[in-house]
């Protein structure tokens, strides 16, 4: 059985923030710049407080299973609720997305790659 590799997105508002909460955010705002954003295996969190309230986690996990894409989301919500309540951070309305990577359609670049080495 081959291993399959998801990408699990984890996405919310900030609820309630203290303005020194505000303010922390704000400073390592560039850390957490959506041009940065990548998917990690500990999470990547990216958000614009400038803009609005929401924020996103960019998890990536694996799997033996099609069905294991729901223990993945699973983890990754658990990750991103553990990250923020740590810090003491307010959160509503979490939604997740997930894709098996498996099951993606590939890029015409892709396509045009594996066509070559099938000659």
């Amino acid at each position: 059985m081959s291993t399959r590799t998801f990408r699990v997105t984890v996405r919310g508002f900030f609820d309630d923030l203290t303005a020194e909460q505000h303010a922390e955010l704000l400073a390592a705002a560039p850390e957490h710049d959506v041009l940065r954003a990548a998917f990690t295996a500990e999470g990547n969190l990216t958000y614009e407080l400038a803009a609005r309230n929401s924020f996103a986690f960019r998890f990536l996990d694996s799997g033996e299973a099609e069905e294991d894409i729901l223990e993945a989301t699973a983890r990754a919500e658990l990750a991103a609720e553990t990250w923020l309540t740590d810090r003491g951070y307010g959160f509503k309305r979490l939604r997740s997305t997930a894709e098996d990577l498996s099951q993606a359609a590939l890029s015409k670049r892709q396509r045009q790659a594996a066509a070559r080495t099938r000659t």
